[in-house]
């Protein structure tokens, strides 16, 4: 039997044990609790097209479910339903085995198809493929297993689609107009490239020179566009660090907005920006060695920009606009100049002060909080109302993801010597994997309260929480892939 929602959606496909009676019936009014809590619209209208009977003396009852263009997976072909579920049953046992552990299976799930090709799937239940969140989530789900051929295939999807230096928040629907609004976005994508070009060689493979071609051109054009000026004020400065930001538009991940209110607008030079730009600058000297020099101009100028006496770097250098001016909140962002990219972009001396705070101020069992304790619009909890939960979305929300840069951030500073690994993982990543069973079972949220019980919050499942878990085991902590110590050298 099939039946399709609403226009627009897939057709639903049902193939079941049980004998169908067709028995519309209204269910008027109906309450939904939770989004009565949350602040959404709560009372709709629930329809259920007819009624299923299974008679269990018959044996268990066997009903499946699967989205239009599974008919080719599941025709009967003269198998009774019982025979078709069991073969379907094995097949997909058979392919969760061949994944490995139960992360590595985890990981799998936001892996899906998209046209000839593959995409990442930011969240479940409700969100699609996002750029930042790919970029960020493909070094674990797909470098640190050793699944070469997706990342191939979703970096040069990508590699098309840069524009004035900008990668569109998410790839584009047929008709789509791209949205490009994300400073950050295109140097992951960067990052990403690189990682995947070192994993390769790593692994004695080797990339056809077409392909290699068409990731170094996409790379070479964001840099680019960046260094030339592109939209909302995004453009080189001087110093060769990266300023970007205007009024109503929320350019970094921290992009909470509720109507014409941008929560943490961070115009200027955001610090973890920097991070990435420097990072960026210093791969793509290794494409083109002019921009060496950038690099170099950068890193030299990123220490006297943002650090603080109190021990720590500003959140956003040049804070609105104006020369000198600082936000001196502290944020998880500044972990990105000692951890979480291939080149740390701050002393170690000042790197180990940085992580001893953040461990101090911002580590949680479910990873780091977004804002420190004591702040004037540090929020607890995540709850409520949509105006009240996007204002705390980054305001002290705690955010699994950032566990990577941590955890890396502290190896790093501590050595990156295996005694270190070891310990990292026994103090931080052990107890992070304890979080597993807690929302979506087998996964890590998408974020969490910043105060005790530390209670799961947004998207049960969370592509980028799951990638970082994958990258700190395989990569980060493996005895076998010691992290880089030294910073940033780009060649002159």
């Amino acid at each position: 039997m099939r039946w399709r929602p609403y226009p627009g959606l897939p057709t639903v496909l049902s193939v079941a044990t049980g004998t169908y009676r067709h028995d519309p019936v209204w269910y008027r009014n109906f309450l939904l609790e939770e989004e009565r809590r949350r602040g959404f619209e709560h009372r709709m209208d629930l329809c259920s097209p007819g009624e299923f009977h299974f008679d269990l003396a018959e044996g268990d009852a066997v009903w499946l479910l699967m989205a239009e263009g599974a008919e080719g997976h599941v025709a009967p072909g003269g198998r009774s339903t019982r025979a078709l579920a069991t073969a379907l049953f094995g097949a997909e046992a058979k392919r969760r085995a061949a994944l490995g552990d139960p992360l590595a299976r985890a990981g799998d799930a936001y892996l899906v198809r998209r046209g000839a090709g593959k995409t990442i799937i930011a969240g479940y239940p409700w969100f699609t493929d996002w750029g930042r969140d790919t970029f960020i989530a493909l070094r674990g789900l797909c470098l640190a297993t050793g699944r070469f051929d997706d990342a191939r295939a979703i970096l040069l999807q990508w590699a098309g689609l840069v524009d004035q230096g900008m990668l569109p928040n998410r790839f584009l629907e047929e008709g789509d107009a791209p949205e490009f609004n994300s400073v950050d976005a295109s140097l992951w994508y960067v990052i990403a490239v690189h990682e995947y070009l070192g994993a390769m060689a790593a692994a004695g493979l080797t990339v056809p020179g077409g392909e290699r071609d068409a990731l170094a051109q996409a790379v070479l054009a964001i840099l680019a566009g960046y260094a030339g000026g592109t939209r909302y004020g995004i453009r080189m400065a001087e110093s060769g660090l990266l300023e970007a930001g205007v009024p109503g538009v929320q350019l970094t991940w921290m992009d909470a907005k509720v109507g014409d209110w941008v929560v943490t607008p961070r115009i200027g030079k955001p610090v973890e920006v920097q991070a990435l730009w420097i990072n960026a600058l210093t791969i793509g000297a290794q494409f083109a060695p002019e921009w060496a020099r950038h690099a170099g101009r950068a890193t030299a100028a990123f220490a006297d920009a943002f650090w603080l006496a109190d021990g720590y770097l500003a959140d956003v250098a040049d804070a609105d606009g104006r020369p000198g001016a600082r936000d001196t909140a502290f944020r998880p962002n500044q972990l990105f100049a000692i951890g979480g990219l291939p080149f740390p972009v701050l002393d170690h001396e000042r790197g180990k002060r940085v992580v001893e705070l953040a461990e101090a101020r911002l580590w949680t069992p479910m990873g780091p909080r977004s804002l420190a304790p004591g702040h004037p619009a540090y929020v607890p909890h995540y709850e409520g109302g949509p105006v009240e939960r996007d204002g705390a979305y980054h305001q002290g929300t705690v955010w699994p993801w950032l566990a990577g840069p941590f955890i890396e951030a502290w190896v790093r500073v501590h050595g990156g010597t295996a005694e270190a690994r070891a310990a990292a993982r026994e103090r931080f990543f052990t107890p992070l994997l304890g979080q597993l069973e807690r929302a979506g079972l087998g996964h890590l949220a998408e974020i969490a309260d910043a105060e005790a019980p530390y209670a799961p919050r947004g998207c049960p499942f969370q592509a980028w929480s799951m990638g970082e878990l994958l990258r700190l085991d395989r990569v980060v902590l493996a005895e076998a892939h010691p992290p880089r110590v030294r910073a940033a050298r780009p060649r002159r």
